[in-house]
């Protein structure tokens, strides 16, 4: 939720697009009343608001009111949405069913129990609340099964799902305080302290623009997050680099540079030291250099795609590379930052064919025959120049990546022609994605436990939520240049172009990811609704060199940053190194082991690394990178 009054040029689509969903879901319920089998429409109310489907329709249009006259909706509108008929049915038999089940009261308090929001006592004893919050669990589940019901194309369908999904957790009676049973509960047990907490956490939340998740009064970037110890060696309008002190007496010969997500802030690789993926790497030996970007302001609001390759990630590698006067490094790129990574590796890859050669694909086994076989002709197809020079880049991991778009998971729902032509028209020559925006869009993704769950207990119960690094991350959200947006809107998530071998010119270079031929180690997510895991393991089909791929357990964020020493979730790795083209397949074959992939991932890393050397004593080199300043460094504290 944004309260920033600012933020309407942003804004402003981001509400035509809510009003899009409700327009969806709107055209979904009047098909319905018009359309529906004998007796349907005529249910038992679901309570007192709203008391029938003419009044559940009401709701509806009062949740939009600008909906008449928006753009786009005549269109959606006028398509004619059909239902599956004997899923209505079943779901009308599962209603009338349930509806007399609520003359039980064991029966309502075995239903509020599912439900984490009303499991508390308080609402079982509560009659009125009880009624309240079992209606609506019955009305939320006709209309999530009637957008089930939905006939049509899976976007489609996703929309109207999506649409339903926002109104029903809105519309909880956990979120009114007239109807939870559990915050009034509290008023009367602290004598209105909670309400008078509730209205100060309110005022607050509304002062910094967005509903605290965590208590951020106890985090502090540099003090108990990005705690490890460094220095930024080198900075330009983009990015500073910071280079990690060794934790260890030998270190790799080829140094190690991560590339985060420039949507987000660097310290989620390095949160507190017992989760910090830096701190793990540098434990292990590796000679870290990290990519921290800079919070964009007005003064980069025409910053492309293009810059942040070149002068980048691109300009990250050979600035690595210069410090520690090597001919290779290491490299890894989590999320968007794979993604800048990988298009960056296609086009050195490019400029490596014309000025040396290809660069030659190491033999592996772990391939399906198929892959390996192609992977054996590329290699004797390239040119008959000798590499005078190795390829800058030894190996890369990608974590929770996209390379190909075709699955995108719930964010499919936001992306379409017209969504991508009104964000270039917005800021596709200039303007800024604020980052607030953004992270509210995530955050409704998961409704429940990204928004209503806070606004009840931060502001109904006048609760502090409990101190979370991640979250506190999470919050602290950053800003995209205009056309660096527009261009990855357009390029990458709708039309797919990645994949396409020459589709893409960046930096002045056809780019081809099925040239890039260094080993790689793929990373994914089992439950992540950001990076489908079938879309990351997608990536093993369109690069060119030897690869490992890894599922971890839990979500986008949670299953990466998993350090060992916890012993917490699993992993799934294939023993006979096979990627056939589908995911299932794959995963049908693997074997899953306890505990983090970091161990696994660290072994892999190691064995590309070189040789051990003396780790380096200082940071930078003599007088061409002298230190800056201490890490983390001035540009992770920009709020802009």
């Amino acid at each position: 939720m944004n309260f920033d009054p600012s933020w309407g040029q942003a804004g402003q689509s981001i509400q035509q697009f809510w009003q899009e969903q409700w327009g969806k879901s709107l055209q979904t319920l009047q098909q319905f009343q018009a359309t529906a089998p004998a007796g349907l429409g005529n249910m038992p109310g679901l309570g007192e608001v709203p008391q029938s489907w003419a009044g559940l329709l009401e709701a509806m249009k009062s949740a939009m009111p600008q909906m008449a006259g928006t753009a786009g909706i005549a269109d959606v509108t006028a398509q004619s949405v059909q239902f599956d008929t004997t899923k209505l049915q079943d779901l009308q038999q599962e209603y009338v069913k349930a509806f007399q089940s609520l003359s039980n009261a064991q029966a309502i308090e075995a239903m509020l129990a599912k439900d984490k929001r009303f499991a508390k006592p308080e609402w079982s004893a509560n009659p009125i609340a009880a009624m309240a919050a079992a209606n609506y669990l019955l009305g939320s589940r006709m209309l999530t099964g009637m957008a089930e019901a939905v006939k049509g194309d899976e976007k489609t369908r996703s929309r109207v799902r999506f649409g339903v999904e926002q109104w029903v957790a809105a519309m909880a009676p956990s979120n009114f305080l007239a109807l939870n049973a559990d915050a009034l509960n509290k008023i009367v047990e602290t004598k209105g302290e909670s309400l008078a907490q509730g209205i100060s956490n309110l005022l607050a939340d509304m002062k910094q623009g967005h509903v605290s998740m965590t208590d951020e009064s106890l985090f502090t970037v540099g003090q108990n997050v990005a705690t490890t110890e460094g220095a930024v060696v080198f900075e330009n309008e983009l990015f500073q680099l910071i280079e990690y002190k060794p934790l260890t007496t030998k270190v790799y010969e080829k140094p190690f540079l991560m590339v985060p997500p420039c949507i987000n802030k660097f310290y989620i690789l390095d949160l507190q030291p017992e989760n910090s993926v830096i701190r793990y790497a540098v434990s292990q030996g590796q000679h870290t250099f990290v990519v921290s970007w800079r919070n964009p302001d007005e003064s980069l609001s025409g910053a492309t795609w293009d810059d942040y390759i070149e002068n980048g990630v691109i300009k990250a590698i050979s600035t690595v590379q210069d410090i520690c006067t090597a001919p290779q490094i290491n490299v890894l790129g989590f999320c968007v930052g794979g993604t800048m990574l990988t298009t960056a590796m296609a086009v050195l890859t490019a400029r490596h064919t014309r000025e040396h050669g290809q660069p030659a694909a190491k033999p592996s086994r772990s391939r399906s025959r198929s892959s390996a076989s192609a992977a054996g002709k590329t290699a004797s197809k390239t040119t008959a120049k000798t590499e005078a020079a190795p390829f800058p880049v030894a190996s890369m991991t990608l974590l929770t990546t996209l390379l190909d778009f075709s699955d995108t998971g719930i964010l499919d729902i936001f992306i379409d022609e017209n969504m991508v032509k009104l964000r270039e028209m917005q800021m596709g020559k200039g303007g800024l994605m604020k980052g607030q925006d953004m992270a509210s869009t995530f955050s409704f993704l998961r409704p429940n436990d990204l928004v209503w769950n806070y606004v009840v207990g931060n502001y109904l119960k006048g609760e502090t939520p409990p101190p979370f690094d991640l979250l506190y991350w999470n919050s602290d959200s950053t800003n995209l240049p205009g056309p660096f947006y527009a261009w990855y809107l357009r390029n990458l998530y709708l039309e797919n172009s990645l994949v396409k071998p020459g589709a893409l010119t960046v930096c002045g270079e056809k780019v081809d990811i099925s040239k890039v031929s260094v080993p790689v180690y793929i990373y994914g997510s089992r439950e992540d609704h950001i990076v489908p895991v079938s879309s990351a393991y997608a990536s093993s089909q369109v690069l060119g060199g030897e690869l490992r791929f890894v599922m971890g357990a839990s979500g986008h964020i949670a299953g990466v940053i998993n350090p060992p020493a916890k012993n917490k979730r699993s992993h799934w790795l294939r023993d006979d190194g096979e990627f056939p083209a589908s995911f299932d397949s794959w995963v049908k074959e693997a074997t899953e082991y306890p505990g983090s992939w970091w161990s696994d991932w660290s072994a892999w890393l190691g064995s590309h690394g070189g040789k051990q050397v003396a780790a380096p004593k200082t940071y930078g080199r003599a007088k061409v990178y002298p230190v800056i300043e201490a890490a983390p460094g001035r540009y992770v504290l920009s709020k802009v």
